[in-house]
């Protein structure tokens, strides 16, 4: 590690997220860093496929992984098709998300309980803030040319100061694939910093669109630079891509984020996105969090997921917990 990414990590950061959490500041741009990082295929795949058959979470306990899952999502909504009823249908949805009657039969009335976030498109903030105000609720907006990100840097970076003046307090950017795909990790190094530090106080989460990186050792590398350049948490896709999140891609991110934790002490957020949209699959992922990263990374300020239709399958799980039977998609709300 050079002399400034020492300094860097031996300085005291003032800056904490609303859970009291340092904040990741970065490194100088560092080669040694990551020019060594190659990911094994076939090791990953494998060491993926066996959360699922090594543990096996049942009745009460996978009832209390699934209550604890509706807190680490990202609620979203980003169709063309949105429109400002929808949006506050779907803050109400984040601010209560279990039918009281459920909560009830779970005994857990008093238990508070709320999404992470609600995630919208900048033309809806102004909406979701207004319908958010006081909950508790982050309002994220997704920026920076989502989701292609191939609109020009300082179109991106005004985009960004725009979304955070309306209100959102995490920002979900996206980088330029060509970059990665390219081998320009400089230039990827300094957008997500100047990205960084056009957010200000709100996290900036950085999407890589790993469906679209060609392979592992990308995702590793460009999950390294990101956190470098002072990314709060790295997310795998837009769920605009036709390969989305995945087990091994997830692996290869957060073993990278267990280097960076090793290599500065800084913890930095995983999200998953798109291809998360049931129970048993949240489970899977909270398993991976767990076993690679320990229960730390099981908190909001550390680990989400970017998803639509998720709490509703949570849901329908947990009511068939308490009842012993599958209920009909009408007794439950609209996402």
């Amino acid at each position: 590690m050079t002399e400034s990414n020492k300094a860097a990590n031996n300085k005291v950061v003032s800056l904490h997220d609303s859970h009291g959490l340092p904040r990741n500041p970065g490194l100088a741009f560092d080669t040694d860093c990551f020019a060594h990082i190659q990911v094994n295929r076939s090791a990953t795949e494998r060491r993926a496929a066996s959360y699922g058959a090594r543990r096996s979470i049942k009745q009460q306990q996978q009832a209390a992984w699934l209550f604890k899952a509706v807190s680490l999502i990202d609620l979203t909504t980003l169709a063309g098709d949105d429109t400002e009823a929808r949006v506050r249908r779907s803050c109400a949805n984040g601010m209560n998300p279990l039918i009281p009657a459920l909560r009830a039969q779970l005994q857990l009335q008093s238990w508070p309980l709320s999404t992470a976030a609600i995630c919208v498109y900048h033309d809806m903030l102004e909406a979701a803030s207004v319908a958010l105000a006081g909950s508790g609720v982050n309002l994220a907006a997704v920026s920076t040319g989502f989701p292609a990100g191939l609109s020009p840097l300082p179109l991106r970076l005004q985009e960004i100061e725009y979304s955070v003046a309306a209100g959102a307090n995490e920002i979900d950017i996206v980088i330029r694939r060509r970059h990665v795909l390219e081998g320009n990790w400089q230039a990827l190094y300094d957008e997500v910093k100047a990205m960084r530090q056009a957010c200000g106080d709100a996290h900036i989460k950085t999407i890589l669109a790993t469906g679209e990186l060609g392979t592992l050792s990308n995702v590793a590398k460009a999950s390294m630079i990101c956190m470098m350049a002072g990314a709060d948490f790295i997310k795998t896709s837009t769920g605009k891509e036709s390969v989305n999140a995945t087990l091994p891609v997830s692996l290869t991110m957060v073993r990278m984020i267990r280097e960076y934790h090793a290599m500065t002490g800084y913890r930095v957020g995983f999200k998953p996105a798109g291809g998360v949209s049931d129970a048993k699959t949240a489970l899977l992922y909270m398993t991976m969090m767990k076993e690679e990263l320990g229960l730390r990374w099981l908190q909001p300020d550390l680990f989400r997921f970017g998803a639509s239709s998720l709490l509703g399958d949570i849901e329908k799980q947990l009511d068939h917990y308490v009842s012993g039977f599958y209920s009909a998609a009408y007794r439950h709300p609209i996402g």
